[in-house]
């Protein structure tokens, strides 16, 4: 008898094959804008038809990326994107019909891999006015949890924990015995930093990409930092050159430009704070925490049309978002540089009218 494994053929999943070309795109948390152009084409002029043909090789990455974070280079595992450690970890650090713990909302590959390895999604739920107390976390804690997962900034909702909040939390998850996981995907844009938790404490590990501030979604790049024994259990699950030379070669670029990070985070945080105090002036309601995206509360139509007509009239994509506090349904918008803000902010105010 042929066999499917019942937890994927009974596993629900949204694939959206649907072009982006040529869209502003504003509703994946992305760098609209991306790289200068002169930076892509300094890169692409020193790859090889031997840079393309051969495996990519991690080592003098890896080596460069310890060296930028402040860790050795034992304690990273580079993943094809973070949402690829973050299976790993579900998949070393729960087991079969065990359960792991998380906010909601959060990501939702949290849940999604859950399901796909038989994990059960135990959730700690924000209040009607999208506010979290950390002591829900605690007292959830329990010896039936195998995995907490804090991502921090939070996505959707972009709060964020405190060095006390997090030990209170890794007190719980060490009495109980459980894995932490701490989901930094947006760390640049808030750079509190829990990465010390992660490399000097068993059964703590960390996940980052390159795909937000960095701006090389289309590289699949992050990694999982953590002590040697426990990065040595995510490695292992890792397939065999699971990064590949491109992403690597645009990311160490990047770590290696005098100043280029920097100045990536600059322009995007300058350009969300022009978002936001613009459209206070022009007196819409805006809901914005930590993170690169922001919740605004249309004046006049419903947001469900004002999506529509972004993409059909605008060519600009953002997102709904339902009963958000204060606001209802509404818009969720990515951030970018303060140019690409008010194309957004000029499209916005002819269509919401």
């Amino acid at each position: 008898m042929y066999y499917i494994n019942e937890n994927i053929k009974n596993l629900y999943r949204i694939f959206d094959q649907n072009s982006r070309d040529g869209y502003l795109r504003l509703d994946l948390n992305e760098n609209p804008v991306g790289l200068p152009q002169e930076f892509i084409d300094e890169v692409l002029s020193k790859v090889t038809p031997e840079f393309v043909a051969k495996y990519p090789e991690q080592l003098e990455f890896t080596k460069k990326l310890a060296k930028f974070i402040g860790v050795e280079v034992e304690n990273i595992c580079l993943v094809n994107g973070s949402a690829e450690g973050i299976r790993y970890i579900i998949q070393a650090y729960s087991r079969p019909g065990g359960k792991v713990l998380s906010v909601s909302p959060s990501y939702a590959m949290y849940d999604v891999y859950c399901e796909m390895y038989g994990r059960e999604s135990v959730h700690v739920y924000y209040d009607e006015n999208l506010e979290m107390d950390v002591q829900d976390i605690i007292d959830a804690i329990n010896d039936d949890i195998d995995l907490v997962i804090i991502l921090n900034p939070n996505n959707p909702v972009g709060d964020v924990y405190t060095y006390d909040e997090m030990d209170n939390i890794l007190e719980a998850c060490k009495k109980h015995e459980c894995t932490l996981l701490i989901d930094e995907a947006y760390f640049y844009y808030y750079p509190n930093s829990f990465i010390k938790y992660a490399i000097e404490n068993d059964h703590v590990l960390l996940t980052r990409t390159f795909s937000k501030v960095f701006s090389l979604a289309g590289g699949r790049l992050g990694y999982v930092v953590g002590k040697k024994y426990d990065v040595e259990i995510v490695q292992k699950l890792a397939t065999p050159h699971n990064v590949n030379a491109f992403g690597m070669a645009f990311a160490q670029a990047l770590i290696e430009k005098d100043g280029m990070i920097d100045e990536l985070v600059e322009k995007q945080l300058t350009g969300k704070q022009h978002l936001i105090d613009t459209l206070q002036e022009k007196g819409y309601c805006v809901s914005a925490k930590e993170g690169n995206f922001i919740f605004i509360k249309p004046k006049h139509l419903d947001a469900e049309s004002i999506v529509k007509q972004m993409k059909e009239e605008k060519k600009i994509l953002i997102k709904v978002y339902k009963d958000i506090p204060d606001l209802g349904d509404c818009l969720r918008v990515s951030i970018g540089e303060s140019e690409v803000m008010d194309i957004f902010i000029e499209a916005l105010e002819d269509i919401d009218q």
